[in-house]
């Protein structure tokens, strides 16, 4: 028999609900908390969910924040970063453009066996007085608008169970139950598609090559680690690996340039492979026989109306927004949601009026979920194309390392007032941005797309490297200030670079919105490029 009060209630449990769980419980020891999680456990390996490729916000999450570091480090994969390969129709890996490090650089990310991770996150929940209840199914709820409980039935082993919470979390994914009984889905104009795939068996990129050169680049020499991106355009191929010994094999598309009708099973998704990328089609076809899953998503990117509501009710997770899997945000998107869930949560508990706080932190959620879309919206013309993805990357980079993961690291995304202090200098930040990628679609057009065997080194880059190093500083909030105006400059600076890069190479090309905008910027001395310089 169940208890029929709680303080919090969360319909689903799987990463957001139950990292969300451990994030409460963490905090507030006291706090009656249970979760409603349709699946049964233990879930799969392998072959459980999509989203295994963390970055450095989610990471620092798992590892820090949550304090799951030692699992992540014992039975997940480290990851060697994000890694791209401009291989359409190629055979000749070593023959291309990549775009990577040679060495791990300095803040840890982890590849993530979604299916190991969550049994885990399911045992350590139970361990800590959570009550986590699966193969639960969530037959209706009422949001009680008045300040009082909420009320959840829900079927579990076959019996009808009614309960109350004072606070009622939708953590149900792509189902969205509070969304869709608010009416809260809220459409954007990123047009993609994906399908993707496990295969019992490791793809090591490493030996697609035997040329010693191109072997000896990276340090250490396990480039399969990597989030591998094999770019074309309109689309990307992603290959993942997973602790378990499986790996993860996705096609992302802008839906005009690759209609989903060409990939939606496996055998027409191989065909696609073998047309686009025929040297991972070759690495898959003896292995055809190892296939665990295929499941596809149309138009997988959507917004949300409202996530966290002054009474008490809030959306984490897939059942609030979803952006791209292109810089693995998914993972990033749960903690910052759960951190700010946590703190209304903590406040009502302390008695205060949580209300304000609650709009205020929507408002900054929307903005990282708008400045976050920006970098895919109408771009993936461009992500085939080496003379200006490589760019793109770096500014992509650099604007998340110095701006969102700045306020995440330094656990700053609830301080109002000092964010508050902080208001001009952020908000240059977003306008530069969405000016940015505006340019970096125009280059594009221009771009003779020309492909030398070259790697480009991420690691190389001095300033680079030390941004991502810098990141587990431990700031005061002076110190966190200084912060924010260096790397607001940074980005200034980097921009104004890409500028000077772009249009010497293409004299046509009209900078004029983005030199706009750089001209509201505080003036930054610049003295070398940032930039590659085998990008030229």
């Amino acid at each position: 028999m169940f208890d029929r009060e709680h303080d919090v209630v969360l319909m689903g449990g799987g990463l957001a609900g139950l990292t969300l769980a451990l994030q409460l419980k963490q905090i507030d020891p006291a706090l009656r908390i249970l979760v409603l999680e349709r699946r049964p456990h233990p879930v799969p390996v392998a072959a459980h969910k999509v989203g295994e490729s963390s970055v450095e916000i989610g990471a620092f999450y798992f590892d820090t924040v949550l304090g799951l570091g030692d699992h992540l480090r014992e039975h997940q994969l480290k990851k060697f970063g994000f890694r791209f390969f401009f291989s359409e129709g190629r055979h000749d890996i070593d023959g291309v453009l990549e775009l990577g490090a040679s060495r791990p650089l300095a803040t840890p990310s982890y590849q993530i066996d979604r299916g190991i991770f969550e049994n885990a996150l399911g045992e350590l929940a139970r361990e800590r007085g959570i009550g986590f209840v699966d193969g639960a199914i969530v037959r209706d709820f009422v949001l009680d608008e008045n300040g009082g409980e909420h009320t959840v039935v829900f079927e579990h082993a076959g019996a009808t169970h009614t309960l109350h919470s004072r606070w009622l979390i939708d953590a149900a994914g792509r189902a969205g139950l509070i969304k869709r009984k608010r009416g809260l889905a809220v459409g954007n104009a990123h047009d993609a598609n994906a399908v993707w795939f496990r295969i019992a068996d490791r793809i090591r990129i490493d030996d697609w090559s035997d040329d010693s050169a191109w072997r000896e680049r990276c340090d250490p020499k396990a480039r399969w680690l990597s989030t591998n991106h094999l770019v074309g355009r309109g689309y990307w191929a992603w290959l993942i690996p997973l602790s378990s010994g499986s790996h993860s094999v996705g096609i992302v598309c802008d839906a005009k340039l690759h209609p989903l009708e060409e990939m939606n099973t496996f055998d027409k998704a191989m065909d696609w492979i073998a047309r686009h990328q025929p040297r991972l089609a070759r690495e898959l076809e003896d292995k055809r026989a190892l296939l665990q899953d295929f499941a596809f998503f149309r138009r997988f990117s959507y917004g949300c109306r409202q996530n966290f509501s002054a009474r008490r009710w809030a959306l984490t997770g897939e059942a609030g927004v979803f952006l791209d899997p292109f810089y693995s945000p998914g993972s990033d998107f749960i903690a910052i949601a759960n951190t700010y869930i946590c703190e209304l949560i903590a406040k009502d508990r302390r008695g205060e009026d949580f209300g304000p706080y609650a709009e205020v932190y929507e408002q900054y959620y929307q903005s990282f979920y708008e400045s976050t879309l920006a970098l895919y919206t109408d771009q993936y013309d461009l992500f085939g194309d080496p003379e200006v993805l490589p760019i793109k990357v770096i500014w992509d980079y650099t604007y998340y390392w110095g701006v969102l993961c700045q306020l995440f690291f330094q656990r700053r995304l609830t301080e109002v007032a000092l964010l508050g202090r902080m208001r001009q200098e952020l908000g240059r930040c977003k306008a530069l941005n969405f000016a940015m990628q505006d340019f970096l679609r125009a280059w594009s057009t221009l771009s003779a797309r020309d492909n030398p065997a070259a790697m480009l080194d991420q690691a190389a880059l001095p300033w680079f490297a030390e941004l991502n190093r810098g990141l587990r500083d431990d700031l005061d909030d002076a110190a966190f200030r200084t912060r924010l105006r260096e790397t607001s400059a940074l980005i200034v600076r980097l921009a104004a670079d890409i500028v000077e890069r772009a249009t010497a190479m293409h004299p046509t090309l009209d900078a004029s919105a983005l030199r706009a905008v750089l001209a509201q910027q505080p003036a930054v001395a610049s003295t070398h490029s940032l930039l590659f310089a085998a990008a030229a």
